[in-house]
């Protein structure tokens, strides 16, 4: 292997190498010099197909939702057809400025996030396949096969998000812990002559189970199990004579398909990653976590798999993180992948239910209206939650989302598109934000203002990921300053003028 002669230069600060450029991997980009893509075109894929309401959230607050939202078709909610009962998961979510579910290709989410990556000078390097992987106490080798042949690398941190089949999961010997689905799934896309309701439409018969989302213009994406054709081998190709019959048998309904444009057969997994984090090399999205596509919180995941990551990243680059604020990474979010294990485990085993039970849960879990709400919010991000520090009494706001907001003349998202912390101060005078504002204005935004919600705290630090790291209703002003000062040290690592001091003497 000889030395890369193309690998770019990052300076003096730590340099970042992501593996995989699917919507995970391209959403790291803004603290990574390059991105390595084994395929060597582009993604034309329709696989992943749904945006949830808090993907959208974390998306503008990076400034591009809504060109995102004006590609895709809102969804407001999912209808399952159980003979002659009309159940109905509605998907409107009062908490959010994206009420809906939005569809759209994933390859159309790719491109709208590679151009992001690209304007932030991103080099995305494809036909590169990592073949070897070492590291030490120093940085991270890598093995990378492309067209001249075999390369080394040496990076600093490595992220490894090149999918359910992941090269750096395998090569750190990192377990992929769970078990396979017994039924294959088939997959298509499918043009009908008549449209369906603008919803997740779903049916549930004797034989199976199909869901039809739509894409718009008369296309579906069609998601099928026939207990009839579960074990037809996945190298077997879907016939649309074959697609037709199930759907007609299942759905009792002809559905009038008239074209399919790309199908396949899909045995669905559910597996996690032992660990995210193996030293300076950490697993995200499909590399750390697969499951069914029911629910469609596979991207989703991954995306806030990232935007969690991503900012922690840049603060070591920037050097300024603290030495537990990149393992948080994997105490954050290996939960909350594990948790999205559990609801899609939930999901699938509704739907392969026998014939006479399927309904019966389905009515249960649709029908019960807190069962209901929490299926809703869970399923669309809203109510994911970090755990505060053990042993500290905190405000209830601690680890919770925090919502968008009118702030009189911009929103709270707009706002945060820096990407940097945000101290929101609301009390009479602005006194503690002021105070604050010198020592941590390379890495905090202050807001000072009255216009945010009467029921907000006094003071909030926001973390770039839209969620509440401190906050406090304390009126007392000396006890904000002390408290305030404690919480930026902690979060954002010391202020401006501790770290000259601390350079000077040598202690940073």
């Amino acid at each position: 292997m000889t030395p890369d002669p193309t690998r770019r230069d990052c300076g003096t600060a730590p340099s970042v190498l992501v593996v995989g450029a699917g919507p995970t991997g391209i959403m790291l980009a803004r603290v990574s010099c390059r991105i390595l893509e084994r395929r060597a075109e582009e993604s034309n894929l329709t696989r992943a197909f749904g945006v949830h309401a808090r993907t959208l959230e974390v998306l503008d607050m990076r400034g591009i939702a809504e060109d995102l939202v004006s590609q895709g078709l809102r969804v407001p909610a999912v209808r399952p057809h159980l003979g002659r009962a009309q159940l109905r998961l509605d998907l409107n979510h009062p908490e959010s400025r994206f009420p809906y579910v939005l569809i759209l290709t994933q390859a159309r989410t790719e491109r709208l996030l590679e151009t992001r990556a690209r304007a932030l000078g991103v080099e995305i390097m494809r036909g590169a396949e990592v073949v070897g992987v070492r590291q030490d106490d120093d940085g991270v080798e890598l093995a990378v096969k492309g067209r001249e042949g075999i390369r080394t690398e040496r990076e600093d941190y490595v992220m490894g998000c090149d999918g359910a089949h992941s090269a750096v999961r395998r090569l750190l010997g990192v377990g992929f812990v769970g078990a396979s689905y017994d039924t294959h799934i088939m997959l298509a896309d499918v043009r009908l002559s008549e449209g369906l309701e603008t919803a997740i439409n779903a049916y549930v018969g004797r034989d199976g189970v199909v869901l039809l989302p739509a894409f718009g213009h008369v296309w579906y994406r069609a998601v099928i199990w026939d207990r009839r054709r579960e074990h037809v081998p996945l190298e077997v190709p879907v016939g649309i004579e074959e697609l037709k019959e199930s759907l007609r048998r299942i759905a009792q309904v002809d559905l009038k398909v008239v074209e399919m444009r790309w199908s396949t057969r899909f045995l669905s997994e559910r597996r996690q990653a032992e660990r995210y984090r193996v030293g300076r090399v950490f697993l995200a999205g499909d590399a750390a976590q697969i499951h069914s596509p029911l629910g469609a919180l596979g991207m989703n995941t991954g995306i806030q798999d990232a935007t969690n990551l991503g900012w922690k990243l840049a603060a070591e680059v920037h050097g300024w993180a603290s030495p537990r604020l990149l393992d948080s990474y994997q105490a954050e979010r290996q939960p909350v992948g594990r948790e999205a294990l559990r609801v899609t485990d939930l999901l699938q085993r509704i739907t392969l239910a026998p014939a006479p039970v399927r309904p019966i849960l389905a009515r249960l879990v649709l029908g019960v209206k807190p069962l209901r709400r929490a299926l809703r919010r869970r399923i669309s991000g809203l109510s994911i939650a970090y755990p505060p520090p053990r042993g500290q009494r905190v405000h209830p706001w601690t680890g919770q989302r925090v919502p968008d907001a009118s702030l009189g003349e911009a929103r709270l998202y707009e706002l945060m598109r820096g990407g940097h912390f945000t101290l929101l101060d609301r009390t009479d005078d602005g006194r503690v934000a002021r105070a604050e504002e010198e020592g941590w204005a390379d890495r905090v935004d202050i807001v000072r203002t009255s216009a945010a919600p009467p029921d907000w705290p006094a003071l909030l630090l926001i973390r770039p990921d839209g969620y509440a790291a401190w906050s406090t209703n304390a009126s007392a002003l000396g006890e904000q300053l002390s408290a305030g000062r404690t919480a930026l040290s902690h979060w954002c690592g010391p202020a401006i003028l501790d770290r000259v001091k601390s350079e000077r003497h040598g202690t940073l």
